[in-house]
Parts: structure tokens; sequence; C-alpha cells
């Protein structure tokens, strides 16, 4: 199993923090620091920056959004920065929500896996540089189908490191996951439980090819008090649960309630609408945030990395700003 670093929020102004945590995980045997975006900062600039500071640790995006660039110009993003790190680039793209998409991007949601099917398809044939890259979808079409009329067909002019750049799926219903599994190198999961990982996927990962990375982002938590964890834990759950989709479509909500905990997500979505916030984090189950984390002394630790070295995960992407518990997981797992 290999490990991961998370990086979320970049702290102070100067991006040192976050240069100071990705060579330090890179010292210890990590594989890949990933960068988010959701309506802050963007995924690519951070590893531009990562990337300069550092010299083995791969660089993934953890979630690119798709409808915040075409798809050439996404492919432009992650051909570069391959490029000037030598081959460390690992593209992880999702379809986000409508409430990101639409109001945030000003593009359209619906049809989302027709859509990501078809952007993953362009992404390849650019990178490949088989030829100049025509497209004629019902969400992309290049060259434009209208405008001018003047478009043509353009081939990459950059000569990418590698021929295939890896490209992960962040999913979480069933269907975008299979899609993952045929068409990607790997997946990036949220809120997964080791122990319910065959119930909810084991039909979409079926067909999977033997060096498909699932790569499962967990919060390490390394202390004597495991409610003060979970708590922490469920801060993170519930913003995505009650606030992250409207109240009769959000992805999250609907995930965890596949997860056996319907009445507890329909609850804290309730709460969280009516301005209860704190009693809908509060509402947020102690027995899922436990599964999907690693809370508790060193020892309990120990024993619960049991259940994810049982599972299909073979990337476990640690979330910590803490750098005795980055330790720590690499002496389990490294």
């Amino acid at each position: 199993m290999k490990l991961s670093l998370g990086v979320g929020p970049m702290g102070p102004p100067g991006g040192n923090m976050i240069i100071e945590h990705a060579k330090f995980a890179e010292s210890l045997g990590y594989d890949t620091i990933w960068t988010s975006e959701i309506y802050g900062s963007d995924c690519f600039t951070p590893l531009a920056w990562i990337g300069a500071n550092t010299e083995r640790i791969n660089l993934g995006t953890s979630i690119m959004q798709i409808s915040a660039r075409s798809p050439a110009s996404a492919t432009m993003h992650a051909v570069t920065l391959d490029y000037l790190s030598n081959g460390r680039m690992k593209l992880g793209i999702g379809v986000s929500g409508p409430q990101v998409v639409e109001g945030w991007y000003g593009q359209p949601y619906p049809k989302p896996l027709a859509r990501t099917r078809e952007w993953i398809s362009i992404f390849r044939d650019i990178v490949s540089r088989e030829g100049p890259v025509s497209f004629d979808g019902k969400h992309y079409q290049l060259p434009l189908d209208g405008g001018t009329g003047l478009g043509k067909p353009l081939k990459l002019i950059l000569h990418p490191v590698r021929e295939e750049i890896p490209l992960y799926l962040g999913a979480e219903g069933p269907k975008n996951v299979a899609l993952g599994a045929e068409l990607c190198d790997g997946w990036i999961p949220m809120f997964l439980s080791p122990y319910r990982m065959d119930m909810l996927y084991g039909e979409s990962l079926k067909h999977k090819r033997s060096d498909f990375d699932i790569c499962a982002p967990v919060t390490v938590i390394v202390t004597d008090d495991i409610q003060s964890g979970i708590d922490s834990v469920k801060q993170n759950v519930g913003f995505y649960v009650g606030g992250m989709g409207a109240k009769s479509f959000n992805v999250h909500k609907d995930h965890i309630s596949r997860m056996g905990f319907e009445d507890e997500a329909n609850h804290v979505q309730e709460l969280f609408m009516n301005g209860r916030r704190d009693e809908a984090m509060a509402a947020v189950p102690n027995e899922l945030c436990d599964e999907i984390s690693l809370i508790g002394p060193k020892e309990r630790i120990r024993e619960r990395l049991a259940a994810w070295r049982e599972s299909a995960v073979t990337t476990i992407n640690v979330s910590t700003g803490n750098r005795d518990t980055l330790a720590f997981m690499a002496e389990e797992l490294l």
C-alpha cells in the first residue's frame, strides 16, 4: 500500500507551509501530494509551487472540476506541469455538483456521466498527439459547431514527456465509479469505509485492471480523546451532507444514505438548511466518522489499519497537518 498526502487550506500567504509539508512527506517516501479546488484556490498553481521545490513526489489534483476549464485548456495545464516536473503529474478530475458547476462556473450540469466520458476522450486524444484533434459530441465539439466556421482541428505543439498522463476520477456514485474503472488509471473516493466497500462498489470495480489505483482520502488523528477526533471529522462530513447541494439533489447525502445512514443524512441536511449548523454537525453519526477515518491512540490506529489493508484500497491519502502523524503512518505502511 502506498501513502499520499492531501493538502487543503494553504495557511498564511507565501506558500512556505505547503512546501515544508511536501518536502517532509517526500523525505518519508510518500508517493503523491494532492491539492483540491472548490471555489477558492485552484488546484494547479499550488502543485507548480510544490513541484518547483521538490524532486520525486508526484503531483496530483484532487480534484480538478471539469466544468472549470475546457478539455483542451485542462490538458494543457496537465501536460505543462508534467513537462516541468519531469513526469510527476497525476490528473484527478470530477464533475462536482450543480451548486458549483452552474452557480460558480456558469456551465450546465445535466448528463455528468456522458460529459465526463467525452471529456476523457478528448484529453486522451490531445496527450497522444496522434494527429489534429476533432471531436463531435453532444457536450463538446472540436472545432466548435457554429461560431465563425473558421475553427480547425489542431495538434498539441508541446511534446509531452510521457505518452500518457495518469488520469483519476473523483466519484461517489456506483455508475461514476464504474466509469472510472473503465476509462481511468485510478479512483479518488470520498467518505470511503473499508468495512462497506464491497457492498457499495464490488460490482462497479469488478472489471478494473490489476494496476488500478484506489486512492482513499483518510483523516488521521493520533489522540487519546477519540470523541474529540470524531467530532472534528463530523465538521467536514456535516458540511458536505448538509450544505454542498440542494435539498432535492445532493450527491454527498445520497452517498452517505447508500452507506446505510439514510435517516441520519436526511436529519443532518434538515438541521443544516434550517440554520442549525452546530446541531447538524453533532447529528453526523459517530460510527460513520470512525469508519472513514483513523482516530485514536497509535495502537488503535494500528488495529484499524487491518481493514484498509484487506480492502481494495491501494493508496491511503493522509489528511493531517501534523508531522508526527505523517511519520507514524510512514512507519506503519512504508
